[in-house]
């Protein structure tokens, strides 16, 4: 946890920085002014910002699995690391209309009790997003922004542990208490944008079934919170 709260501030501080050193590269800047010209919106609520833009993100992951396995259902919640990189094209040029698609690196999980030993169990999926994107403008620099859509990921590495046999093996094993590889399911959420600076809280609904058991289904299901930039 304490390398997680250091990865994320560190990466605020990283983005924070790139945001002081990108000024010139804010969709409002103006080379010959040398200044954010903030350009006449076309309708009330709408100002056309481009049709082009790319994100880094960058926060924490809060994860849990739902189960017909008793030991797994309603086990606690694991805090992990979800970072990746956006982008969105708008293809409605008439409408603030983004489709946004991205790859993320995102740590999921959980832990629990069985028969009174304490296991954990860590999913590590790389993410490959799709969503409906629609910008709000406030004003001139501030957009809301709620998304859905949905999201493909394939796991590339996690340990379970169980801390009575002190025993781990790999999360993808073949073993049938480990968990399929891929996962798939909805994503929505809502995002906040002013000028380059980005903010949001997204869920992602797991509807693939990860489990190698035949009678049990299990289905993550996870919490973010995002900031970043967009250029």
């Amino acid at each position: 946890m304490k390398r997680l709260i250091l990865s994320v501030v560190l990466g605020l501080m990283a983005l924070t920085a790139t945001q002081a050193q990108s000024y010139r590269s804010s969709k409002y800047y103006n080379p010959q002014t040398g200044r954010l010209d903030y350009r006449q919106p076309q309708r009330p609520g709408y100002w056309h910002d481009g049709t082009t833009y790319y994100g880094l993100r960058i926060g924490p992951a809060f994860a849990t699995v739902n189960s017909d396995d008793r030991y797994l259902d309603g086990s606690s919640m694991k805090t992990g690391l979800n970072v990746g990189v956006a982008m969105g094209v708008n293809f409605v040029r008439e409408a603030p209309l983004f489709l946004e698609t991205g790859l993320y690196y995102t740590e999921k999980g959980g832990r629990g009790h069985a028969d009174g030993t304490r296991f954990t169990y860590s999913l590590n999926y790389i993410e490959l997003p799709l969503l409906l994107k629609y910008k709000y403008h406030v004003d001139r620099s501030l957009s809301i922004e709620p998304f859905l859509g949905g999201y493909v990921a394939c796991g590339v590495g996690g340990k379970i542990r169980d801390f009575g046999q002190r025993e781990a093996y790999s999360s993808f094993s073949s073993s049938p208490y480990s968990f399929e590889r891929f996962d798939g399911g909805l994503r929505m959420g809502c995002g906040l944008s002013y000028d380059l600076l980005y903010a949001e809280l997204g869920y992602d609904l797991g509807l693939a079934n990860i489990s190698h058991d035949d009678f049990d289904t299990s289905h993550t299901g996870t919490l973010m919170l995002t900031v970043g930039l967009n250029f």
